[in-house]
């Protein structure tokens, strides 16, 4: 009898429905802000990385479509041969001052900046030492390196030291060694103590790489990242990688750092180097959001205002947050399938929180994951905690 070589795909995906493990897709039917169209249902948007609103500012997406009159929709190419536009070095001066460090380098996606700097920085010989709670990006630049690895309890600072300690008395001694966390952890809205990790990177000797993808936008002075967030420099903090599919609105990805940092990147990362570059009007759009957040600060501080007065709110109902320090909000149920009727029953009366279940947490410790929005009214607010207590209490959640 002929072998089916596909049969697999059905039978893992129904085993993945069965425990309540799939993906249930839904569709967005109109622009990312507080109150959206999904699924032809009109909703209060609570699951978007959108932190500051800037996905449909109106300057954001003019800039977008003068880049396009000017550039067309694409650049034609990579970087590395015919697709270097002066709008990339633009934005990189732009990020870079922001940032207030030497140099940035836009990649295509933040993932494709962990996956692909990471194996290039440390290698056969060398050594990385990653937070057990980083993201998938972070664990699959790790995976592509030939490097050692070890993993630390999550933000726990004495078995960082515990593995640093060891790898001293490593024989032969190890060439490099990485330390590598993100800057807050997008599950649990925790924040690491990146401060306290550059101390101890200092006195080992090691770089200190951190996944920012969820602090811009939110933590330092004017929304400019855990580094700033801290008080550190780039001596201390070695490379910072973020997004601009979160705080800033569009996508794409970056590195921060030294001058050298942004020469060996550009040309050791072959997710950088082989990829097509980052269209014209992407690129427009991240020069106008990162103009908008210099120029109007008080999104950051309406956001962390609004994350005040949700998570008090909610905390008071009686649900469990968990850690969380930031506008990352986890709403704790415990079991896969009551995070995900949770999040059903709060969409049919016009609130979208998406349920977050095993293997991306812990088994037990299925969630629906609120973000807060710098554009959210009160009345938003409030509209969300009443239906979050109402079927919270007809779950028996509260």
């Amino acid at each position: 009898m002929k072998r089916n070589p596909t049969a697999f795909l059905r039978e893992e995906y129904e085993k993945l429905v069965e425990e309540g493990l799939d993906w249930r897709l839904k569709v967005l039917q109109s622009a990312s802000q507080p109150w959206c169209i999904v699924d032809g249902k009109k909703v209060l948007m609570l699951c978007s990385n959108n932190y500051l609103g800037l996905c449909n500012h109106p300057e954001v997406k003019r800039a977008a479509m003068e880049a396009i009159e000017k550039y067309g929709v694409g650049a034609g190419s990579d970087r590395s041969i015919a697709g270097n536009l002066d709008l990339h070095h633009e934005l990189e001066r732009k990020l870079a001052e922001f940032k207030r460090a030497p140099a940035s380098l836009v990649y295509q996606t933040g993932f494709m900046a962990n996956e692909g700097l990471i194996p290039q920085l440390v290698g056969r010989g060398d050594l990385i030492v990653s937070d057990e709670l980083n993201h998938g990006s972070i664990i699959d630049g790790v995976r592509l390196s030939r490097a050692d690895r070890a993993i630390y309890k999550h933000c726990d600072l004495e078995d960082l030291e515990r593995i640093l300690n060891e790898a001293e008395k490593h024989d032969p001694p190890y060439r490099r060694i990485l330390i590598v966390t993100d800057g807050v952890f997008s599950m649990d809205g925790d924040i690491a103590p990146l401060d306290k990790i550059a101390e101890l990177g200092a006195e080992h000797g090691a770089m200190v790489y951190v996944d920012d993808a969820h602090g811009e936008g939110v933590l330092g002075e004017g929304g400019r990242g855990i580094v700033s967030h801290f008080n550190l420099s780039r001596d201390e903090v070695h490379v910072e990688m973020g997004t601009f599919s979160k705080a800033y609105g569009v996508i794409g990805g970056h590195i921060t750092g030294s001058e050298d940092l942004y020469r060996f990147a550009y040309n050791r990362s072959r997710t950088w180097l082989l990829s097509a570059s980052n269209s014209p009007a992407d690129t427009a759009a991240c020069i106008a959001a990162i103009e908008v957040m210099e120029r109007e600060p008080q999104r950051v501080q309406k956001l962390w205002d609004n994350t005040k007065y949700f998570k008090k709110a909610v905390e008071e109902l009686g649900f469990n947050t968990g850690k969380t320090q930031t506008p990352i909000i986890p709403i704790i149920v415990g079991e896969n399938l009551l995070a995900k009727r949770f999040s059903d029953e709060l969409f049919k009366r016009g609130v979208f929180v998406f349920p977050i279940t095993y293997p991306m947490v812990p088994r037990g410790t299925a969630r629906v994951r609120v973000q807060m929005n710098a554009e959210m009214s009160r009345e938003d607010l409030d509209f969300a905690i009443e239906n979050l207590e109402a079927v919270g209490k007809e779950l028996g959640i509260i």
